[in-house]
């Protein structure tokens, strides 16, 4: 198989600010893998958590080392590539491309769109939450109000955990609860912008105010007092940057209700799948979220949504400049076309 790829620029309608810093833009990767005269499209994006990064230049580094070694592999050989890429050292933002553009390839190449191919059904996606950064609680409130004209959004997924500390989550949070209409469910994110006592405050304060779930409410790194939080939350506790693939969700099981998959930080659709039934197996909750993804990644994501509980894959819906077209948008759920694989065409020449 023949590895290829180009960079492209994605500008961001509302800059996301969460309790790390502010993203506005980013430089993403279109992978493609051609054999057999079948061309297989992926996705990578960077993204960081604290001190570990995978950005545009890793990535394009370690896509430079892969060709390669996939040279001499066919598509069909999934498992092989996976565990080559794995002993290579490749990243997960780089591996994440290559699946995608492999089970996109094979998708091509059946004839059928992947949640065909895997049983699933498009009737069984949840609704997407759409989602809003820290900000002062007036321009929160106009971002509320600006996402929920642009997409009649059914869930809001609220960052906190703002450096100014939990009066401020806490008068962003009131704010943004008086524009959301009846109905709009309320999820809050706190990106490891917590210490164990205000998350235990907040946690209390927050569910007394109809909030369905808390994510990552404290820093990677704090694994250790996740169980007294989830022994004392009266709210169900997801984890994000704690979790990066099928090992951390065993590792975590006792001590979190549900995990966040995001393609990037697992390694793609293949490793997403097993982190999915290693959630189910260990009675835990599942959902997928996404970085500054186009529309390309976020529909390889829909299209094993039905497996999910949660989704929070609306980072194409905040791209100005999105060259992709892919899974569409109906009554707040992301869901994936009848086209084969991932069901993605351009919409702008790269």
């Amino acid at each position: 198989m023949q590895l290829a790829w180009a960079t492209f620029t994605v500008n961001k309608r509302f800059p996301l600010t969460i309790s790390r810093g502010t993203t506005a833009q980013t430089v993403n990767v279109w992978a493609r893998i051609e054999a057999d005269g079948i061309e297989g499209w992926g996705e990578a994006s960077p993204f960081g958590i604290g001190d570990f990064r995978q950005s545009t230049e890793q990535i394009l580094e370690h896509l430079a080392r892969a060709r390669p070694l996939l040279e001499p592999l066919h598509p069909l050989e999934r498992a092989r590539v996976e565990q080559t890429l794995r002993e290579a050292g490749i990243g997960s933002a780089a591996r994440a491309a290559i699946d995608l553009a492999l089970w996109d390839w094979l998708g091509k190449r059946t004839g059928l769109a992947l949640w065909q191919m895997l049983g699933l059904s498009r009737e069984a996606v949840a609704p997407t939450s759409v989602t809003i950064g820290i900000n002062p609680p007036e321009v929160a409130q106009q971002r509320t109000r600006d996402w929920l004209e642009l997409t009649h959004a059914r869930a809001l997924k609220i960052k906190l955990g703002n450096p100014a500390g939990i009066e401020a989550d806490q008068a962003m949070f009131e704010a943004i609860r008086q524009v959301a209409p009846q109905g709009v469910a309320l999820r809050v994110d706190a990106n490891g912008g917590w210490s164990l006592q205000d998350a235990l405050t907040m946690c209390r304060w927050l569910a007394a105010r109809g909030v369905e779930y808390v994510e990552q409410p404290l820093p990677r790194g704090a694994e250790d007092d996740l169980p007294h939080l989830h022994r004392e939350s009266p709210l169900p506790i997801f984890v994000d940057e704690s979790c990066f693939d099928s090992h951390d969700v065993a590792r975590l099981a006792d001590r979190v209700h549900g995990v966040n998959i995001k393609l990037m930080k697992c390694g793609g659709l293949s490793e997403a799948l097993r982190m999915v039934h290693t959630a189910r197996a260990l009675g835990l909750q599942v959902m997928y979220g996404c970085y500054s993804d186009s529309s390309l990644a976020i529909t390889a994501a829909s299209q094993i949504a039905p497996l999910a509980d949660h989704l929070d894959l609306d980072s194409h819906l905040n791209l100005l400049d999105d060259p992709f077209i892919g899974a569409e948008l109906h009554d707040g759920k992301v869901i994936p076309t009848r086209a084969p694989g991932l069901g993605v065409r351009l919409r702008t020449m790269l």
